[in-house]
């Protein structure tokens, strides 16, 4: 959809902010497309998210995406949540429709999925148990993909059994808490694990957690992407399990934001991939 009249804007929030790659991503696309436009990133204060949020509609922006640590607290403030963004109780990205008013979405379900997908194209939900570590909200998200997807058991371990048990009586269906001192007895089997927990980020401890149970048919997922190959892709890799990091969910996240922000799907391709993998090798 061209848009010669206006030029475009986006953005994203969090606190801090200026380590996102979303800006080289949308950006990117913005060149691709050639739409005059920018992508910008906004280091918003918690206290202050109202107020920008509703800076959006007269400053001309289509919407933002939101990062840590207002996926949450957005949500009291913007006018409609959509189903999913209720489901997970967060929401990942805004739109500011014509009268103003801002819409909530949440796209790391569809990030993490079509991440999944695009590297691993024979990937099943269904094809065995699925050990996900961690209760946050990006693990929210991982479990309500997967049960959509549907996953037939979905073996959820957290650090706090209560976090966990407290996803598995919301969403119910496949879901079973377990300890953390079971998470190594949870790998028994499974067809697939997940870290979403921060352990292993940049400046993170590394995730602790053994393998040896783990089948080398399983394949392994990390959220996280910086670094590219954390610990435990690196250790899971070594052994000879299948290894997905998690920057194709940022990468796929945005696809749904382009197409409500400005009707267009862009695609994501090995340039764009490539692009952002040198930009975090750089910094790495």
């Amino acid at each position: 959809m061209p848009h010669p009249d206006r030029f475009l804007l986006a953005g994203v929030m969090g606190w801090p902010v200026m380590h996102s790659r979303s800006p080289l991503l949308h950006n990117h696309w913005f060149g691709k497309h050639g739409l005059a436009g920018t992508y910008v990133p906004f280091a918003i204060r918690p206290e202050h998210l109202a107020a920008a949020l509703r800076a959006l509609h007269p400053l001309g922006f289509a919407g933002c995406n939101l990062t840590i640590p207002h996926k949450q607290q957005a949500m009291t403030i913007v006018d409609e949540v959509d189903t999913v963004g209720r489901r997970i109780g967060a929401i990942s990205c805004v739109v500011v429709r014509p009268d103003g008013s801002l819409a909530g979405s949440n796209n790391d379900c569809y990030g993490f999925i079509q991440n999944l997908r695009q590297s691993q194209p024979g990937w099943r939900a269904d094809a065995g148990p699925v050990a996900v570590l961690g209760a946050g909200g990006g693990s929210r998200a991982v479990c309500y993909a997967l049960a959509q997807e549907g996953a037939k058991q979905i073996r959820l371990v957290n650090r706090t059994f209560a976090r966990a048990k407290g996803i598995a009586e919301e969403f119910g269906g496949p879901i079973e808490a377990l300890p953390w001192e079971s998470r190594h007895d949870a790998l028994d089997g499974a067809a697939m694990v997940v870290n979403a927990t921060s352990q292993g980020m940049t400046g993170q401890p590394a995730l602790d957690i053994r393998l040896d149970k783990l089948p080398k048919s399983a394949l392994a997922a990390d959220i996280i992407y910086t670094p590219l190959e954390t610990p435990f892709l690196a250790a899971a890799r070594s052994r000879g399990n299948r290894a997905v990091n998690g920057l194709g969910m940022l990468l796929h996240q945005g696809r749904p934001a382009w197409k409500a922000w400005f009707g267009i799907e862009p695609e994501v391709t090995p340039e764009l991939r490539d692009l952002l993998e040198r930009s975090l090798s750089a910094q790495g």
